[in-house]
């Protein structure tokens, strides 16, 4: 019954982009956030264990490995940069910091930023996503006139 309840109530309330990015970056489930988006370090899911959405038409592909790279890059060379005109430590000091610490924050971002771009695909209806937009849309709709009829 938790369950019948869980699915009604993400078929009736809309999700907002944010909302949807926001629970993909934690892993969860875009629709319901609840259940885990998953299985393994880089392999979504095929569905949600709590709603039952269908996650198999997620193309992220190396979307998010790029915007790690972005950001990751965008930290540690400028930090990289001001360590070494300010201190200018010997070169194996600089790669005993810096390539661990490189390695750890782009493998601490990857899982979040990849769940992210699925919720950002869930959410817009991008690739497979369509039909599931579809019927949040025609269930919210439907929600909408039943509370307007009482």
């Amino acid at each position: 019954m938790d369950t019948l309840q869980s699915r009604m109530m993400a078929m009736t309330q809309p999700i907002s982009l944010l909302k949807a990015v926001s629970r993909g970056f934690a892993m969860k489930c875009p629709n319901c956030g609840k259940g885990h988006l998953f299985r393994r370090f880089l392999k979504v899911t095929d569905t949600c264990e709590v709603c039952g959405e269908d996650f198999t038409a997620q193309r992220a592909d190396d979307f998010p490995a790029y915007l790690v790279i972005i950001v990751v890059g965008h930290v540690v060379v400028p930090a990289l940069l001001a360590v070494e005109v300010a201190y200018a430590p010997p070169a194996w000091l600089q790669l005993a910091i810096w390539l661990p610490l490189t390695l750890f924050s782009a493998l601490a971002l990857l899982q979040p930023t990849k769940g992210a771009i699925v919720g950002l695909q869930w959410q817009t209806g991008m690739h497979g996503f369509e039909d599931a937009k579809r019927r949040r849309e025609a269930g919210t709709l439907a929600a909408q006139t039943v509370a307007a009829r009482h």
